[in-house]
């Protein structure tokens, strides 16, 4: 009998950074799991990073939706996994999330930080932008919002 190698749950720091690398070996690319309203599982793929709390400063992973199945299942249930893999490594953070944008105010985050926010993960997220004037309206006219994980659980291959 062949056994699947063991999960290990980690300390929050030394797992977010573990995270990042993985991350950042293949473009930042995850899998997000929210949880229905039938409890059936919604699973898309974002561009996320780490990126410290915008008010406590905590790390946390990070992703710029517009998605209306997204933001209402994490309106409705706060939490989500994200799933970042690079070839067969792969790690796992599970937790309460948030959401900071236009419809959904988040205490210390005016427009013009929510502006500024939405850079920071996008760059977080391994992106670069030759234009943030038109990254800013795009982001604006789309109604993006940031999202928080809080990373409860976190655990890789």
């Amino acid at each position: 009998m062949v056994e699947g190698p063991v999960r290990r749950e980690r300390h929050p720091m030394t797992d977010l950074q573990e995270v990042d690398r993985i991350a950042t070996a293949d473009h930042h690319l995850a899998v997000v799991t929210t949880t229905r309203a039938d409890c059936s599982v919604q699973a898309s793929v974002v561009n996320a990073g780490v990126i410290g709390h915008p008010v406590s400063g905590e790390p946390v992973v990070a992703f710029v939706t517009y998605g209306r199945a997204k933001l209402a299942h994490l309106r409705a249930r706060p939490r989500a996994t994200v799933v970042f893999r690079a070839g067969w490594n792969w790690a796992a953070v599970e937790g309460r999330t948030e959401i900071a944008g236009p419809d959904d105010p988040f205490p210390g985050v005016d427009q013009e930080r929510l502006r500024l926010l939405l850079r920071e993960i996008f760059t977080a997220a391994g992106g670069a932008h030759d234009d943030w004037g038109a990254y800013d309206r795009v982001m604006a006219e789309q109604r993006r919002a940031a999202i928080f994980v809080h990373p409860e659980r976190v655990y890789s291959n």
